[in-house]
């Protein structure tokens, strides 16, 4: 039910004040942009992973390069960045700083002398398996309204853009 200080907006109409104010701006043209409206849903996402991953102190690239190396153990710095996207300088300092907190650890790679593979410690294993689960609880939680179906097909439209 509206609350009697302002009026219920119909489809596509923002809502207006008593004052004849628009509480919400008409946002049409927007909507049809697939950018703003990627951007718009993201940002819910990444407040539900910025709440969530607070206790494992992870941000949003820290949990890609762990899950990455959970699931690639001995990938190296270059198969990160093509994966990520990321350039290499930014790479180095993130990897200095999980390296720092004990999650990984650098070892010689098997088939290439001039590689060094990356690989999660015991406590990086035990990191990343906790945080992969409440991931997989805050995308149910962010896409709740979204049945598995439509999920299933939001994910598949959106690679198409980037893969």
């Amino acid at each position: 039910m509206p609350s009697p200080s302002k009026s219920a907006p119909t489809k596509g109409e923002p809502a207006v004040t008593p004052q004849g104010k628009p509480d919400r701006l008409d946002a049409r043209m927007l909507e049809t942009l697939v950018g703003y409206n990627a951007r718009r849903a993201w940002l819910i996402v990444s407040d539900f992973f910025a709440e969530r991953m607070a206790p494992y102190g992870l941000k949003q690239i820290d949990f890609s390069v762990l899950s990455l190396l959970a699931h690639n153990p001995g990938a190296t710095s270059r198969q990160l960045c093509s994966t990520l996207d990321i350039l290499p300088p930014n790479l180095v300092s993130l990897v200095a700083t999980l390296d720092s907190r004990g999650l990984i650890e650098r070892r010689p790679h098997p088939h290439d002398g001039r590689a060094v593979g990356l690989h999660l410690t015991p406590a990086g294993e035990v990191l990343i398996h906790e945080a992969e689960q409440a991931v997989m609880q805050l995308e149910a939680d962010a896409s709740a309204k979204l049945t598995p179906r439509e999920r299933e097909t939001l994910i598949r439209l959106l690679q198409k853009i980037y893969l």
